[in-house]
């Protein structure tokens, strides 16, 4: 979930309340139930969500594993540095020419 998580951070989960597109939630896929994720809210489907990861390198996520229940919804990180609320998705980085890279 990097960049607004990181491996190791602490999070207080609010379980119950419904999530929102946007959310940083915590959630469970069903078809690999035993991977527990940090990951974004992105639409409801199937009766779930599909979830997706802030780092556009990560595989693990509905792209791969599909629908997923929602735990929780984080509301607060409190180790290392506590942030709240979650921040924002990050914008999507910007096409890069080709071209340029070879200069």
């Amino acid at each position: 979930m990097a960049p607004t998580l990181r491996s190791g951070d602490q999070v207080l989960i609010r379980r119950g309340p419904r999530a929102h597109p946007g959310d940083v939630v915590v959630a469970r896929f069903r078809a690999n139930p035993d991977l527990v994720v940090a990951k974004r809210a992105v639409r409801e489907q199937d009766g779930g969500w599909y979830v997706s990861s802030d780092n556009p390198y990560a595989a693990s996520d509905s792209a791969v594993h599909g629908t997923a229940d929602v735990i929780g919804r984080v509301v607060l990180r409190y180790w290392p540095r506590p942030t709240w609320p979650m921040p924002p998705a990050p914008p999507p980085a910007p096409p890069q020419d080709r071209l340029t890279d070879l200069l």
